[in-house]
């Protein structure tokens, strides 16, 4: 059997197939995908942006919230606050200038549900249970994530959001990676399954007007190019975004379900690696209602995207 699953000791999954050599690492901290690799001329390359151990990541995840899962909102939430069914609220994590940013369970502390392997692929199932009552988002939820290796260097990510209380709760969910192809984002041919973005303000905020922007329709040099953007993903019966290292040898690609409408993207001033992030809405939500996901009790609501790794 080409497929295996190994739980280390070290709160860290490992998925591995041995026909091609690719390998997935997961941390229980946060579910978080920190190796996605494959053999590219005798040397394993990783395209995740990555820690150097699960207590490096514990330590630095708000520098950057690499990889983070975004939940139960994504990106920015203006000042914090919120109203929902009569109610304000104002979220007590972490903020970013006078906004609130990236969710409340980057930093959860995962449990493996289960994992197994067969002849067609290798998946682990971590779960978390949200209960806090002090961090302005008093409602009850459950968080299943799983990842699945298949033939093919194909690694899918798979939430699935249970609201365990007894009203109904706001939700948003995403995804928060930085990829890495080569020495730098500069030298990638991009392309992005949209020709839509949403108008943001100053603040990075939407002002719930869109923009058309189609750039990236067809593989684009990257070059210097600078993004903090939301794209509208056209369609999802082709990959939302393709990355192209040539000079590295090697293709990256995501493809996500229509739980995932909207692609953040994101190029840090280094320039190491760039964020490409699955949404379920934009930025905040909780305030504008754009993509926002009312969930009602005892609903389970699930997200899927797929990430897919080519050797030149």
């Amino acid at each position: 059997m080409a497929f295996s699953t190994d739980i280390k000791s070290n709160n860290t999954i490992v998925l591995y197939d041995s026909s091609t050599g690719c390998t997935a690492e997961i941390y229980l901290f946060g579910a978080l995908l920190n190796s996605f690799s494959i053999p590219v001329h005798n040397e394993q390359v990783n395209v995740v942006d990555a820690f150097s151990s699960p207590e490096d990541a514990a330590a630095n995840i708000t520098n950057g919230f690499k990889s983070a899962k975004l939940n139960p909102f994504v990106c920015r939430l203006e000042k914090g606050k919120y109203s929902f069914e009569g109610n304000n609220y104002k979220v007590d994590k972490f903020y970013m200038g006078d906004e609130a940013i990236h969710g409340l369970i980057y930093d959860a502390p995962y449990k493996v549900k289960s994992y197994g392997v067969d002849d067609e692929k290798a998946f682990v199932t971590l779960q978390y249970t949200y209960t806090s009552k002090t961090e302005g988002f008093p409602f009850a939820y459950s968080v299943d994530v799983t990842y699945t290796l298949r033939a093919g260097n194909a690694l899918t990510l798979f939430t699935a959001v249970t609201n365990t209380g007894t009203t109904d709760m706001p939700l948003s969910d995403g995804w928060h990676p930085y990829f890495k192809l080569g020495e730098t984002v500069n030298d990638l041919t991009v392309q992005f399954n949209s020709d839509t973005m949403m108008e943001f303000d100053e603040r990075l905020l939407p002002s719930g007007k869109t923009i058309p922007d189609s750039r990236f329709e067809q593989p684009m040099a990257f070059g210097d190019t600078f993004l903090d953007n939301c794209f509208l993903l056209k369609d999802h019966a082709h990959a939302s975004c393709v990355l192209t290292d040539s000079k590295k040898g090697i293709r990256f690609s995501i493809t996500a379900d229509k739980s995932y409408p909207y692609l953040q993207v994101y190029t840090p001033p280094h320039r190491n690696s760039i964020a490409i992030e699955n949404l379920s809405s934009v930025p905040d939500a909780f305030n504008n209602g754009i993509g926002l996901i009312k969930a009602a009790p005892d609903t389970t609501h699930a997200f899927k995207t797929t990430y897919k790794l080519e050797v030149l």
